[in-house]
């Protein structure tokens, strides 16, 4: 039986089919029809889908934040087809937990609608001018943010920037859309909005800020410094490994009894941490588990050095040895060893431990993490775009070393290797 055949026989996720779906997948108990939006989020990746959303959707399981249903959006040709395929389940996403000894399976219902993805961005730019609309939230990767990443300035003369301090009405890029909205929320006296990364960048919100505050000042400098004056960016630290969605992972939802052409899987683990710094309100996810503090830096710094720069340690060598994924490097002879001495000898002394965990801890979780042979994590997508990932993930840890006089010569290896 093909997959296409499988996936049409089970029945299809929507708003009117989550009662036959079987007693074992969670569903909704709260009523998606009184749900009203204060959320807009650009890049509705499998990522989003199974951290904020899950956060927001547990929220809402205990009867709280439904003034703050998501709203999704997107600015690439990509999103068009994926806005497409949620909205034909009602913008419902099955989530399934995978850990070593078993599965959880749930339906997410946090998020309403989709923007239509519009060349001109005009869907995107009025909905988040709404006055209802409090944070507007991204996941659009690590190199999305036009950020230099030698002088880590906001690179002016990208085109995509040019044309959106020519065309401020009508611009390309999420943040050009993003001040485009601010403009028009200070001419209508409507107030500003959140703008939150959920990115895996050291300083997301500090980065968030630089780029819309300088786009804002090509074209308005008057609106850049009302941006300065109201509007916030905090930084948060994010963590859940998702795989990437094939066959497989549609198959594997299909034999749990539901049809969904989007699924995502993730690991049992995730940690959401977030400085307390909105403008207009937020929900309350620490009732969900997100930890709100002024020293987001410290957990992003042991996250990013030890479990992204982990990543990389292991996947740029897999590549080269065609080791295909995560788990078969922490069970390979030669990969999983490397993997210890690195981050124990050329990391860990240059992190600093957070409430209730030691640096050395954090490596025993990651690797226990990395080694759930449930999640597929592919190498050639942790091993990807390096050039974006090697200078927050590696090279920190490669300077503090130079600093400091402590051994690099495994780091060294590995961005040799790439």
């Amino acid at each position: 039986m093909t997959e296409q055949m499988q996936i049409s026989a089970a029945p299809s996720l929507s708003s009117s089919t989550l009662c036959d779906l079987p007693s074992s997948v969670k569903i909704p108990n709260y009523d998606r029809n009184k749900l009203t939006a204060g959320i807009v989020h650009i890049g509705l990746g499998n990522f989003h889908r199974a951290h904020q959303a899950w956060y927001l959707h547990r929220l809402m399981q205990q009867g709280q934040a439904h003034h703050w249903a998501i709203i999704g959006a997107g600015v690439r040709e990509f999103d068009k087809g994926q806005r497409l395929k949620l909205a034909a389940q009602d913008f419902l996403t099955t989530l399934v937990e995978l850990s070593p000894t078993g599965r959880a399976v749930e339906v997410v219902g946090s998020m309403i609608d989709y923007v239509p993805i519009e060349a001109d961005n005009g869907a995107l730019i009025a909905q988040m001018a709404q006055p209802e609309i409090r944070i507007v939230a991204l996941t659009v990767t690590e190199g999305g943010y036009y950020i230099d990443p030698v002088s880590k300035s906001f690179d002016l003369n990208h085109p995509d920037i040019i044309y959106d301090a020519n065309h401020p009405e009508a611009p390309k890029t999420a943040f050009g859309a993003m001040v485009a909205a601010l403009r028009l929320r200070r001419d209508n006296g409507w107030g500003p909005f959140t703008c939150q990364s959920c990115d895996n960048l050291q300083g997301n919100g500090t980065i968030l800020r630089q780029v819309i505050v300088a786009l804002a000042g090509l074209s308005d400098p008057e609106l850049s410094e009302w941006i300065v004056a109201n509007c916030s960016f905090p930084n948060s630290m994010v963590d859940c490994i998702v795989p990437a969605t094939n066959a497989k992972e549609r198959a594997l939802v299909y034999d749990l009894g539901v049809s969904d052409a989007v699924p995502v899987t993730h690991e049992d683990f995730r940690q959401w941490v977030i400085e307390d710094d909105f403008c207009a309100g937020r929900p309350d996810w620490n009732l969900a588990g997100a930890i709100f503090t002024n020293k987001v830096h410290d957990f992003e710094m042991m996250k990013i050095r030890i479990l992204n720069g982990g990543h990389q340690v292991v996947a740029v060598p897999a590549e080269v040895l065609s080791v295909e994924t995560i788990e078969q490097c922490m069970n390979h002879s030669l990969l999983g060893p490397l993997f210890q001495k690195i981050v124990l000898r050329e990391v860990v002394p240059h992190v600093k431990a957070v409430p209730g965990l030691r640096p050395e801890n954090y490596v025993d979780l990651v690797h226990k993490r990395f080694s759930n042979p449930k999640i597929i994590d592919t190498t050639s997508r942790e091993a990807f775009d390096g050039s974006s990932r090697h200078p927050g993930f590696l090279m920190p840890s490669i300077r503090d070393g130079l600093a400091n006089g402590t051994p690099i010569d495994g780091l060294a290896l590995i961005q040799a290797s790439w």
